[in-house]
């Protein structure tokens, strides 16, 4: 199905009675503008026919909203073309940054891969640990990793969580009874 027509049917689906027919009368004369702005502003067909597409459909999506005494509805469905032409420029430009950043990323040695690898490995029985504690809150959770894979004393830990000492130590005792009990029960 073409872009226009998928547009058509969505319009349509939107939009009922008068609202269609006053709709289609700003669709039909003011297409061919929106899509020439469009068209000065990108040099992919597929990005003009989306940005048209986005702007026809959000356009239909709040034409209820649409008051004449505060202008045209072309100045109307323009504005809305520059709010989709923004985001679009916003998206392109975030992608954009994506990439420089990923592509700023030197690649690793083998030896560094190696000790990564090794790490990753000695860290499975942790893993597993934590894939248990998914049962747990949040709080217990954060307990548990903190105490008993991270290391940390429960004063260390409770430190790191801004907690007192007694309110920690419940939390690791409450957490730790679950996992015992629910180790016992799968075996």
């Amino acid at each position: 199905m073409s872009t226009a027509i998928a547009t058509e049917v969505s319009v349509r689906q939107t939009l009922r009675g008068v609202a269609l027919t006053e709709f289609e009368e700003l669709y039909r004369s003011n297409v061919g503008l929106v899509t020439a702005y469009f068209a000065r502003r990108c040099s992919e067909p597929q990005e003009v026919a989306d940005l048209t597409s986005e702007t026809i459909l959000r356009a239909a999506g709040s034409f209820g909203a649409f008051d004449p005494r505060r202008g045209s509805a072309r100045a109307w469905l323009f504005g809305i073309a520059a709010h989709v032409w923004a985001g679009y420029c916003a998206q392109v430009a975030n992608r954009r940054n994506a990439m420089v950043r990923l592509a700023g990323r030197r690649a690793l040695e083998t030896s560094e891969i190696e000790e990564l690898a090794a790490k990753i490995d000695a860290q499975q029985a942790g893993r597993k640990l934590l894939e248990r504690c998914s049962m747990l809150s949040a709080n217990e959770q954060a307990a548990i990793e903190l105490v008993d894979l991270a290391e940390l004393t429960p004063k260390e830990a409770a430190a790191a969580l801004s907690l007192p000492r007694g309110v920690l130590r419940m939390r690791l005792s409450r957490a730790r009874a679950k996992l015992r009990k629910e180790y016992y029960v799968d075996e």
